[in-house]
């Protein structure tokens, strides 16, 4: 059967659009189910904190709920993996952290490839980690702290939130620029290392912000410096680290990735509405108290934030030649 060539050329146009107006429908569609968020951090601490502030707005704009889902082990490693291997429909996503860019250098035998394996779906926030000590500790400053440990050597107990946590590496870091030998404690996650430090069973800790900020202002923790490259609002007369050690700097950072494949118009749909949610002066109020700084970019910005990363802390794991526990 012929067609006349005007019926063709119409036809072909819209056969063209289909793919199209296939996209633009399934964003529009999207979701139509619950989402999951998968994390690899225990309940209480900064990420699912973060993470769950980011789930109540994305549940608010999107008229679908966005459920926190905990699944601890392997530095992250069980959550990031559930999420490669999920199907990429938008309905699986990551909260990602530093401990992802820190995983690609500490583990030699992971079943995915984080860089290629996850698409960047949306930065969310930035937050530094805050030197605090016990208060009886004799240092009051860095440069003090710096004197008596070296004077001190391996009599400082320094926790962590694990092997290969960013804490741990922000603390290797410190260590490595100012010259000294600090004893690594390492605990399960930041709730039982504030716990200890809190006791005085260890003396140092390199804490997330949200973590600590109420210990330290109510008096329970001292907060000697924090690790980013400006002070923090939260915390305005704390000095950074860099004020007394050159070119440190350390921060925590979240996002959110998907499954490699997620449809762009779903990875946009999402990036859209979680920059719509750093931007709403709720969200950044709340932000403001945890000491962290949101960070609104497309997509593209994020995965080149997770590359950096990569790199950087690739560098400090092998000159402190840490290992997996």
């Amino acid at each position: 059967m012929k067609f006349p060539r005007r019926t063709f050329l119409h036809l072909a146009a819209g056969a063209a659009a289909l793919p199209a107006v296939s996209s633009i429908a399934r964003a529009q569609a999207y979701p139509s189910r619950p989402v999951r968020v998968i994390e690899g951090f225990g309940a209480g601490g900064a990420p699912d904190i973060l993470a769950r502030l980011l789930g109540q707005w994305l549940s608010e704009r999107l008229g679908q709920q966005f459920v926190i889902e905990n699944r601890t082990g392997a530095a992250t490693n069980i959550a990031t993996e559930a999420v490669v291997r999920a199907p990429p429909d938008g309905y699986t996503l990551l909260l990602v952290t530093p401990a992802n860019a820190i995983s690609a250098t500490l583990y030699d035998n992971l079943n995915f490839n984080f860089i290629r394996d996850i698409t960047p779906v949306a930065s969310f926030v930035r937050a530094p980690f805050v030197m605090v000590v016990y208060p009886s500790f004799p240092a009051k400053t860095v440069p003090e702290f710096i004197t008596y440990a070296k004077a001190n050597p391996g009599r400082i107990n320094m926790a962590s939130g694990g092997i290969g946590t960013a804490n741990h590496v922000a603390g290797e870091l410190f260590k490595m620029l100012a010259g000294v030998n600090l004893v690594l404690v390492p605990y399960r996650g930041s709730p039982p290392a504030l716990t200890d430090l809190l006791g005085g069973q260890v003396q140092a800790y390199f804490s997330p912000m949200p973590a600590s900020i109420e210990y330290i202002k109510a008096g329970n923790l001292r907060a000697m410096a924090v690790t980013t490259a400006e002070r923090s609002q939260a915390l305005p007369d704390v000095p950074t680290v860099a004020e007394f050690v050159r070119s440190y700097e350390a921060s925590s950072w979240h996002g959110i990735g998907a499954p490699a494949g997620t449809p762009a118009e779903i990875v946009d749909k999402l990036n859209k509405e979680i920059n719509a949610g750093l931007a709403d002066p709720k969200i950044k109020a709340r932000l403001d108290e945890m000491g962290g700084t949101a960070l609104i970019g497309p997509p593209t910005a994020f995965g080149q934030l997770i590359v950096d990363e990569t790199e950087k802390w690739g560098k400090v794991m092998r000159a402190a030649n840490i290992k997996p526990e």
